[in-house]
């Protein structure tokens, strides 16, 4: 017990983007659009694979998976980031900070599981399409989605420890209007190189894996298309992925952009980093719905039937 018996704020006071306080107002339109657009898009595609079933296929399944990490992210950041910029309501209490940063940082790897399951189910379908239904079963897919959210479970359920046994007596003024494991840690008055260390294990050995093997499986099929004979079949192949392409370039470059920014932009400022953190959490839940309804067309016709059966 003596472990954790250490100085903590009561509670912790959250921050809009710095320099542009007299603006939170005006930016509290957009991002309830943002919000209203994320929530509403994303539980239109998994109503939509629920209850139409041409869609009861591995893919659609995958696709169901990532939505719904999606509205989990977009409703774990909701409240604060609202509170903060609707209503300058800025404090948040240390324990619900530690929840908010384990929810953020679970469902942001269970996102990039999904996406790794993703690139797994475009390999088979056109790499080794006659085992497509034999390998990717309902079983399959289920285990998959599981060993996803397992996986982000035991890697990150370490972190509400590790900034517990810090005390925190520097400040307790937060850079986000959220909570997040390196911006908590910043604020401790004691060594956090266990932390930074354990930060970017989990950074490289999860996120950094997942993104090898999506590259790995592009190959992979880049590969095989090119040896297909015909010009047609190699492009209808590749515009079977064009959609999961684009999800991962929304939910990795901005990633990437924010960990190069916090590494190497020290004299970036403050509120390009806040921005840029802003754009990796709220951008991929608002693009992967209108990505999958705009380049899906069996996904535009469900969600077509489903409100034509409700306007009769």
């Amino acid at each position: 017990m003596g472990l954790f018996n250490v100085t903590h704020p009561a509670f912790f006071l959250l921050t809009g983007i710095p320099g542009l306080e007299s603006s939170h107002s005006w930016l509290s339109g957009p991002l309830c659009v943002m919000y209203v657009v994320a929530l509403g898009g994303n539980t239109l595609i998994l109503q939509a694979v629920r209850v139409e079933p041409s869609l009861h296929e591995p893919m659609y399944y995958f696709l169901s998976m990532l939505s719904f990490s999606d509205v989990a992210i977009s409703m774990a950041t909701l409240p604060t980031v609202l509170r903060t910029f609707c209503l300058n309501a800025r404090n948040i209490a240390f324990d619900a900070c530690l929840i908010q940063m384990f929810l953020i940082h679970f469902f942001s790897m269970m996102e990039s599981g999904i996406l790794l399951a993703m690139s797994f189910d475009r390999y088979v379908a056109i790499c080794d399409p006659l085992r497509y239904v034999t390998v990717l079963t309902t079983e399959v897919i289920a285990a998959m989605g599981l060993g996803a959210a397992a996986r982000s479970f035991i890697t990150l359920f370490p972190l509400p420890f590790l900034i517990k046994r810090l005390p925190i007596c520097r400040s307790n003024v937060l850079s986000h209007s959220y909570c997040l494991h390196p911006d908590m840690m910043r604020l401790a008055c004691a060594d956090i190189s266990i932390n930074s260390i354990y930060g970017l294990f989990v950074l490289v050995s999860t996120f950094g894996m997942d993104l090898f093997f999506i590259f790995l499986s592009y190959v992979l099929i880049l590969r095989s298309v090119t040896a297909t004979a015909s010009r047609e079949e190699r492009l209808k192949a590749l515009n079977t992925c064009v959609s999961h392409i684009l999800a991962v370039l929304a939910f990795y470059v901005p990633m990437i952009v924010v960990s190069t920014v916090h590494r190497f932009g020290k004299h970036v400022p403050c509120y390009i980093h806040v921005l840029m953190s802003n754009v990796y959490l709220f951008v991929p839940p608002v693009l992967n719905p209108l990505i999958y309804s705009a380049k899906t067309k069996e996904i535009r016709r469900a969600i077509f039937r489903m409100f034509h059966h409700i306007k009769i």
